[in-house]
């Protein structure tokens, strides 16, 4: 892993997470226990209106914590309730960590693709519908990113299971001068749950 990102991980304070938001966590933590304890594949689909922000921010660093930890059955996945376009300060936010972050077609929703390791394969980004060929079909969990896909979709078909991990819209910032300042803050809220929901789930599956 790129010395960068291993740092900026081990610098996550799991810490200053509440106990609220701890609670709201533990059905997420519970559904990756039980599968890493009975040794299955933990497919991981989050679900956001657009699949341009929210969403790939937590499946690109739902896989590069994955990694960090050890947990090598982990796979994400992200997916809209529509398709638009991945928001370029999303990108923006990964590489000033220390991602290399490349494009594999432009047009209106370019593909990119995003590593984390020189021996790592490429996290692939594009925005796509939930149930893109490109996702997992059946036992996979549906992790909806904010209340609006959670509301839209109430039924997530070939899901075994539906948890909530939701963030306010770092879009509200979209166009001020501290825009790339609060993706990169977006970025870490979201790295420092699924550092605690991985981390207490490999604890528990022992």
């Amino acid at each position: 892993m790129y010395r960068s990102i291993q740092q900026f991980i081990e610098n996550l304070d799991i810490t200053k997470i509440s106990e609220d938001r701890k609670i709201n966590l533990e059905d997420f933590i519970g559904f990756i226990a039980q599968k890493l304890k009975s040794k299955e594949t933990v497919n991981l689909n989050f679900i956001c209106t657009h699949n341009s922000r929210r969403s790939h921010f937590s499946q690109i660093w739902a896989q590069t914590i994955a990694e960090f930890l050890g947990i090598k059955t982990i796979k994400s996945y992200s997916g809209g309730t529509e398709a638009t376009a991945v928001y370029p300060s999303v990108l923006k936010a990964f590489q000033n960590i220390g991602f290399s972050v490349g494009r594999l077609s432009e047009n209106e929703n370019p593909v990119s693709f995003l590593k984390y390791a020189n021996d790592a394969p490429p996290i692939v980004c594009f925005s796509k519908v939930y149930d893109h060929p490109f996702n997992p079909t059946t036992n996979f969990a549906a992790v909806m990113t904010c209340s609006q896909a959670n509301e839209a979709c109430p039924f997530v078909p070939g899901a075994e299971a539906r948890i909530s991990f939701t963030f306010e819209d770092p879009k509200i910032s979209d166009g001020t001068p501290r825009e790339l300042e609060k993706y990169q803050e977006k970025s870490k809220e979201i790295a420092t749950d699924l550092l605690y929901v991985f981390s207490k789930a490999k604890e528990l599956s022992k």
